[in-house]
């Protein structure tokens, strides 16, 4: 595959383009996206990333175009189980749900350029040595075990709290509050850092972090430099929009972990499977090549897209995944009814009310071992429906719009189920609640 110097600049000053064109026009003024207008964005990004494959598709061929495909889908799966980590950390922090998006554009970039100087390091050790593929293969087969053996212990995790935070937080110190979005402020008559630096530097460590298996994994689908290059590109342009349009339904992925740890096994597989066919260490076959079948781009594209799709499916409609829509769908309304302020409209109680009563008439059918895995506090949990189940009777009797409650954040946090329990860890609420100290959405 030959790709000429012009096309090399046209492709970078075109992403270039579109992070200028984001940080000028989307995040300069400090707001929080309505889900239309995140829906929109992460259309044309997702649009645009599916039409440049068709571009790769016309002027190299269909297997260059599988190949983008294949690393693009795989990118972007890991991004949003990316995403997760993103919101624990500005959760931690406490950042204003307005300033967010600053804050994950910083996050997008600084992961861009991070990972586009590990690429080429990639492509320079893999031209130069084939045992490369034996260490890629090697972190994501550990990378997908890692993932499993999470997911079977059960346990919290505190994302919040990695090496690359631990030293922010020891070496920047920073104001205890907020200055807008500024980086600096003045404090007691000294210019001191903000939090807004310290949780930038804690999303920016973050990322390199990830990159350290999303690069050996688009390494497993293509050795082409610049299908590695916009295939990462492409998965990372649109994040920040892509938070604000499904933060509600990332915590219903609950099975992501276990569809990540399979695709990045079977790509750990592919790369070894690759390494023997490709082998020159002598401790091996004595230095010659083994004969093993190796995997295409045609299977590897049909087993990403088949359990990406049945993760998907599993996480929303197994019995588990339905069960965690109910409760996390009735919390998050009463949540938001006994937050009302008194001169909320009364079509907007009652319509609460009513979507209340549909998510209480699916209780019946949550069984008590899902109950009992997914509530952190039945007891809280009960007393928040309570309080709001008793401010809508006290309006409906007296006609008088009652006062609102201040929810604690720990008696908040009632949920927990598999992305819940990481939030408690890190001291956050829930997930509409904590994610910048606004109301949550109904």
């Amino acid at each position: 595959m030959e790709v000429s110097l012009t096309v090399w600049i046209v492709t970078i000053a075109a992403i270039a383009g579109l992070l200028l064109f984001d940080y000028v026009f989307h995040v300069r003024k400090a707001h929080e996206p309505q889900l239309k207008e995140a829906a929109i964005w992460s259309g044309i990004y997702v649009g645009l990333a599916l039409l440049f494959g068709l571009f790769v598709l016309f002027r190299w061929g269909g297997t260059y175009a599988g190949e983008y495909y294949a690393g693009y889908i795989t990118e972007k799966a890991l991004s949003v189980d990316n995403l997760f980590v993103f919101l624990i950390i500005i959760a931690s922090f406490k950042v204003p749900r307005e300033d967010q998006q600053k804050v994950l554009l910083f996050g997008i970039t600084f992961a861009l350029i991070a990972r586009t100087a590990l690429i080429f390091v990639g492509a320079g050790l893999i031209n130069q040595f084939a045992w490369v593929f034996y260490l890629f293969g090697l972190i994501l087969l550990l990378t997908a075990g890692s993932l499993i053996k999470g997911e079977l212990a059960d346990s919290a995790h505190d994302e919040a709290d990695n090496f690359v935070i631990r030293l922010a937080k020891r070496f920047m110190h920073t104001s205890d509050e907020y200055d807008g979005d500024k980086l600096f402020t003045i404090e007691n008559g000294k210019k001191v850092m903000t939090p807004m630096l310290l949780v930038m530097v804690a999303i920016g460590g973050t990322d390199v972090l990830f990159a350290l298996d999303s690069i050996p994994a688009i390494f497993g689908l293509t050795q082409q430099t610049y299908l590695v290059f916009t295939a990462v590109a492409f998965s990372l342009m649109g994040l920040r929009q892509l938070y604000f349009l499904i933060d509600g339904l990332l915590d219903r992925l609950i099975y992501l972990s276990w569809g990540l740890a399979i695709i990045l096994g079977f790509i750990g597989i592919k790369l070894i499977l690759h390494a023997l066919h490709e082998n020159n260490l002598g401790f091996i076959n004595n230095g010659e090549h083994v004969d093993v079948a190796e995997v295409g781009i045609g299977l590897s594209l049909t087993v990403i897209v088949g359990v990406l799709v049945i993760t998907v499916l599993a996480s929303l409609y197994s019995p588990k995944g339905r069960a965690l829509r109910v409760l996390n769908g009735l919390q998050t309304v009463a949540e938001r009814y006994v937050t009302l302020p008194q001169d909320a409209p009364a079509d907007e109680r009652r319509k609460l009310a009513d979507k209340a009563a549909k998510y209480q008439r699916q209780m019946p059918k949550i069984s008590d071992r899902h109950r009992e895995e997914l509530l952190e506090s039945e007891k809280h949990f009960h007393d928040l429906l309570g309080r709001a189940r008793g401010k809508h009777r006290e309006f409906e009797r007296t006609g008088v719009a009652p006062e609102p409650d201040a929810v604690p954040a720990l008696e908040a946090e009632a949920l927990s189920g598999a992305r819940a329990e990481t939030q408690e860890a890190a001291g956050t609420t829930t997930p509409d609640t904590s994610r910048g100290g606004g109301s949550s959405a109904v």
